[in-house]
């Protein structure tokens, strides 16, 4: 098949791919996450991911690591960086989640899952690492 061919069906299909302005924002801001309180938070969104019992798995050649007696999870602000803003293959859910809900969750995976951390992370810590 020659180029001149397929110009111009391919000049077409490439002229489908791009977005004007006015349709970029068809889909609009995300939606709030309606859960409320930690532990709601984590089975409704988390643990599907992170699992139930917080231990993580691989689903095909993605890791998702677990919560479970996580040290990295001893520092409050990196939990709190990581759901806000995402890391590798965790998506970021800061603009679906308040503050209060980011605050929530850590704290539970906090104290849960063979995590004892005492210090809590309030909502005001999560506004100030947006």
């Amino acid at each position: 098949m020659k180029f001149a061919s397929i110009a111009p069906t391919l000049i077409f299909s490439l002229g489908m791919l791009t977005v004007s302005p006015a349709t970029a924002q068809v889909f609009g801001p995300p939606t709030p996450l309606p859960q409320q309180g930690g532990e709601a938070i984590y089975k409704g969104i988390c643990q599907d991911c992170h699992m139930p019992n917080a231990k993580g798995g691989k689903v095909g050649p993605i890791g998702y690591p677990g919560l479970a007696s996580n040290p990295n999870l001893e520092i409050p602000g990196y939990p709190v960086s990581v759901i806000v803003h995402g890391q590798k293959a965790m998506p970021a859910f800061g603009q679906s989640f308040t503050d209060q809900q980011v605050a929530d969750v850590v704290n539970y995976i906090r104290s849960h899952f063979g995590n004892n951390y005492k210090d809590t992370v309030a909502p005001d810590d999560v506004k100030a690492a947006r």
